[in-house]
């Protein structure tokens, strides 16, 4: 069996591989240089359905990129069908924060 620690681990991961695509998918024109982290809180409820709680950036990501909440929202929703938490075998509603960091310097 697969420990919940380990489990965790691979959905964080599996969400963040999913938003790098997502974002990958636009191409974002910003006045200045971005490396700024962006934590989306979101709840996955005793169905598995996801809904946004909220997205933590600071002013800079909400001038330069007004629509992020847009994108981020429509990528959770995107997401395969996924199921709830267990605790003791039964679903529960469970939180999540995931960090995301925007760079917006070009690799060499």
């Amino acid at each position: 069996m697969i420990s919940k620690s380990s489990q965790k681990e691979c959905f964080e991961n599996t969400l963040l591989l999913h938003f790098s695509m997502t974002l990958g998918e636009f191409e974002f024109i910003l006045d200045k240089d971005v490396e700024e982290a962006v934590y989306v809180d979101f709840l996955v409820d005793k169905e598995g359905k996801i809904s946004v709680l909220n997205i933590d950036k600071n002013r800079i990501i909400q001038e330069q990129i007004p629509e992020f909440d847009g994108i981020i929202s429509r990528s959770l929703k995107s997401l395969p069908p996924i199921g709830p938490a267990l605790k003791r075998g039964i679903p529960v509603n469970a939180k999540f924060r995931i960090p995301i960091v925007l760079n917006s310097e070009e690799t060499k």
